[in-house]
């Protein structure tokens, strides 16, 4: 994780000396500044020096082009990854019926310890950590597997607890190795721990959260509060992969519970229910933006903004998408845009 946060530190340098340079440039062109060519050679041989040593230390982007490319590896990364797992989870169940007992268990402990092995391997070769990642998904897809294959061999009763060890393997390897991916696959396997050791307390099936929803409310408003409970410096690594996550399990059983009242364990009539969540979902995004603002958490005021728009053009579709005509329809989704439009910049100009 230290590598990744210096990768960083260093790709927020980089961006600050690309920034610089054109600040200085249209500083000379408006004569606001002068500088002699000694002067100036002088300076661009500092800054060309210093990232140099940055890419060579960490093979940062210096330029949006960069940029562009390495969002699309990540992507690739992100995409390869799970084509991986799929076809591990295919391999094994092709000819899982034609190995012995032994041979099965020797199998499902070495995968994710190969898999671990692969990662430091190819975490000391590269700097960028695409390849690291990709191997991480698939050594978490053998570690879910294999507690998934071993439990049917031996004929565990399933409990939530396999989730709460898939989550921290999950978290161990995305701070050790400061990846994203793995970090996100290992908090909702904590937000559904959460949630079915809740189900389990009232009684219930472990596996009924999912027809209880609300179960998931409270573990995913821990996770996206997660940050805020850290202490300094610990959470910057991952300050927006946090609220992200537990912000979508909430608005989603916000938005189902919108819908099918008849899920809740709320002691009122189905459409009560959906109306108190109706309410409550617009209430969740504004306190989420205010919170957004309050903290300077860019991402999480996004969030909050489409959830917020997104909830008020489901309701206006509830409202008048029967009655009006279509056209007079999408006139007054658009003259709403320009409403928001004007609010949020209202707001963006309170905020500077």
């Amino acid at each position: 994780m230290e590598r990744a946060s210096g990768r960083r530190d260093a790709q927020d340098r980089a961006d600050r000396i690309r920034i610089f340079r054109q600040e200085l440039d249209a500083l000379i062109t408006g004569g606001v500044l002068s500088l002699t060519g000694e002067q100036r050679a002088a300076v661009d041989a500092h800054l060309d020096h210093q990232v140099a040593d940055l890419t060579h230390r960490f093979d940062i982007d210096v330029s949006e082009s960069q940029k562009q490319l390495s969002l699309g590896m990540r992507i690739v990364s992100a995409l390869g990854g799970l084509a991986l797992c799929a076809g591990v989870f295919l391999l094994f169940y092709r000819f899982w019926g034609l190995l012995g007992t032994p041979v099965q268990v020797g199998i499902l402990i070495a995968a994710p310890l190969v898999g671990l092995a692969a990662m430091d391997f190819a975490s000391r070769r590269e700097r960028t950590l695409y390849f690291t990642a990709l191997i991480g998904l698939v050594t978490f897809a053998c570690f879910v597997l294999d507690l998934t294959v071993l439990g049917q061999l031996f004929n565990i009763t399933s409990s939530p607890n396999a989730f709460l060890a898939w989550g921290a393997f999950a978290l161990i390897l995305a701070y050790i190795y400061g990846l994203c991916l793995p970090l996100a696959a290992g908090l909702i396997c904590l937000i559904v721990f959460g949630a079915a050791t809740l189900m389990s307390l009232t009684g219930a099936w472990w596996t009924g959260f999912w027809e209880r929803p609300e179960t998931i409310l409270l573990p995913g408003v821990l996770i996206a509060l997660a940050p805020l409970l850290m202490p300094p410096g610990k959470s910057d690594q991952f300050a927006g992969t946090y609220p992200l996550v537990g912000l979508l399990a909430v608005f989603a059983v916000i938005l189902g519970l919108w819908h099918n009242g008849g899920a809740s364990w709320l002691p009122f009539a189905s459409k009560t229910v959906e109306r108190i969540y109706q309410i409550l979902a617009f209430l969740a995004a504004t306190a989420v933006i205010w919170i957004g603002i309050h903290f300077d958490l860019r991402g999480t005021v996004n969030l909050g903004a489409a959830y917020f728009v997104i909830c008020l053009y489901i309701k206006m579709v509830d409202w008048w998408w029967d009655w009006m005509p279509k056209y007079v329809f999408f006139f007054v989704v658009g003259a709403v845009a320009i409403v928001l439009l004007t609010a949020f910049r209202k707001l963006r100009e309170r905020t500077a």
